[in-house]
């Protein structure tokens, strides 16, 4: 069984749409996971309104969506008043919490539909929202297993590895690897360095089939924004080495980042991976692009 991924957001922070970003994507983390019958999105940032209007045009738009948010920050919510899903009183919502607590997700995505904050409030939604807290692991039916991992984030987030019938697709924005590196007190790693990583966050994305990471900082701009809960570019370069990764893609760009930036950091991501020997496939998050792994 193959799994599709469909980039609906690619930004990270705040949205930036304009003429400098309408290449990579200015809408906020958003994706889209299709495994056979399972209609599975990752985050709600503003993404998810393109994301529901699209799935209202399909022939055979899925009833039972199946949530995973990394977090709960701004960036990964605020689409969800806007989806057009939660206004259809036949579709349910699974909204996943791998902190195995009932309603903390659920109690914040619908925290901010306040009037104070926003024009759509509760009791507009028609759909049923159903919080399903798991631990470390969860099985999604058909097939399909879920495993998460805590990252390092202010106020927490998670990443999520997703399995089907031998593929392998890891989502896992909203992490600041260099601070899980063993060697995280080098204020510099040059170029023929490696970075060393926890035997756990490499268990977790070993032999991975695609990526999608947080990359969202250069090595000179990481040095003033430690501790902001995101990761070097390199460094995710480096981690997709050494977990054996097939393909890699950057996501989470700085909101200052244009698409000539993006294209530099892609090019300097792909001359790390030359340097190092390795045949890892880099892309960049493209709003609008899809991946498939795996046969039909």
């Amino acid at each position: 069984m193959s799994i599709t991924l469909r980039f609906w957001g690619t930004r990270g922070s705040i949205a930036t749409p304009g003429p400098y970003t309408c290449r990579y994507g200015g809408n906020t983390s958003t994706v889209e996971l299709r495994i056979g019958e399972k209609f599975i999105v990752c985050d709600a940032g503003t993404g998810l309104r393109a994301l529901g209007l699209d799935w209202l045009a399909r022939p055979d738009p899925k009833a039972m969506v199946h949530l995973f948010l990394s977090h709960t920050h701004f960036d990964q919510i605020q689409g969800f008043p806007f989806f057009a899903p939660v206004f259809r009183k036949d579709v349910t919502i699974n909204l996943y919490d791998p902190t195995g607590r009932t309603d903390s997700n659920r109690e914040r995505i619908l925290g901010q539909m306040v009037p104070e904050y926003c024009p759509v409030a509760t009791h507009h939604l028609a759909a049923r929202i159903d919080s399903v807290p798991f631990s470390h692991r969860t099985d999604l039916g058909a097939g399909i297993s879920v495993q998460a991992l805590q990252q390092d984030h202010p106020g927490g987030s998670w990443g999520y590895a997703f399995e089907s019938e031998g593929q392998k697709v890891v989502y896992a924005t909203d992490s600041e690897l260099d601070a899980q590196l063993l060697n995280a007190d080098s204020a510099h790693i040059t170029p023929g360095e490696e970075r060393r990583f926890a035997p756990e966050v490499l268990a977790f994305f070993k032999d991975a089939d695609l990526v999608v990471a947080d990359a969202q900082y250069t090595d000179e701009e990481y040095q003033t924004r430690r501790g902001w809960g995101h990761a070097r570019f390199i460094t995710v370069v480096d981690l997709a080495i050494a977990a054996r990764v097939r393909q890699l893609a950057l996501f989470h760009h700085d909101p200052r980042h244009t698409d000539t930036d993006m294209d530099g950091i892609l090019e300097q991501a792909r001359s790390r991976a030359r340097l190092r020997e390795s045949d890892v496939k880099i892309v960049g998050a493209v709003e609008g692009e899809q991946i498939t792994v795996g046969k039909p």
